[in-house]
C-alpha cells in the first residue's frame, strides 16, 4: 500500500508552523491561494524555511489567470526557481501552458532545468487542458516533474474523484 503524504498548502509562517504542529509532512507555500496561489514574498520563504524541519514547496507563479507566460513573467519565474535552490527549498510548484490549452513542453523543460536539484510539482494548470490524460503522457517526457497538482480538471478533487481514480490507476507510480 503506498503511504499517503499529508501536505499542507499555506500562506504564511504562522500556519507553516501550525501545519507542521498538526503532522503534516510537508508544506506548500503561496500566496493568494483565493486566486490558486502566487508566489510567496521572499521573505516569508526564508522565515518558513528557517522555521519547520518538514520540506517545503514554493509556488512559482507571478500572477493570476491563465498559465500563458512570456518575456518578464517566465524572468521572474526563473529568478525565483533560482532563489529557491540558493535558500534550499525541498521543490517548486509551477505550470505553463501554451495558447492552445497544452502543455507548454519547452519552457517546462527550461524551468526544470533551472530547478535542477529540486522537486518539481506540475501545478493545477493541468486542469485547464482540453485533453488532461494526453497532456499528462506529454508531460511524463520531462523525467524532472515528479508529480502533478490536480482536480482532474474539476472545481474540487470531490468532484473530479473519478478522472483522479483514473489517473491513479494509469499512472501508478509513475507520478
Amino acid at each position: 500500500m503506498r503511504n499517503i503524504v499529508k501536505e499542507a498548502c499555506v500562506e504564511t509562517l504562522d500556519e507553516a508552523i501550525l501545519a507542521e504542529k498538526n503532522g503534516a509532512d510537508r508544506i506548500e507555500l503561496c500566496s493568494r491561494l483565493d486566486l490558486e496561489g502566487l508566489t510567496p514574498d521572499r521573505n516569508i520563504i526564508k522565515d518558513v524555511i528557517n522555521s519547520v524541519k518538514i520540506p517545503v514547496k514554493i509556488m512559482i507563479r507571478p500572477r493570476e489567470g491563465d498559465f500563458v507566460y512570456h518575456g518578464q513573467e517566465l524572468d521572474l519565474m526563473k529568478d525565483e526557481i533560482l532563489y529557491c535552490k540558493r535558500i534550499n527549498v525541498s521543490g517548486v510548484v509551477f505550470g505553463v501552458l501554451k495558447e492552445d490549452k497544452t502543455v507548454d513542453l519547452k519552457t517546462t523543460r527550461f524551468l526544470s532545468d533551472m530547478a535542477t536539484g529540486l522537486e518539481i510539482t506540475f501545478h493545477k494548470a493541468i486542469d485547464e487542458v482540453s485533453s488532461i490524460f494526453t497532456e499528462i503522457d506529454r508531460l511524463k517526457s520531462i523525467q524532472a516533474v515528479t508529480s502533478i497538482l490536480t482536480s482532474a480538471g474539476a472545481e474540487t478533487a470531490v468532484k473530479g474523484s473519478g478522472t483522479l481514480k483514473q489517473m491513479v490507476y494509469r499512472y501508478k507510480d509513475q507520478l
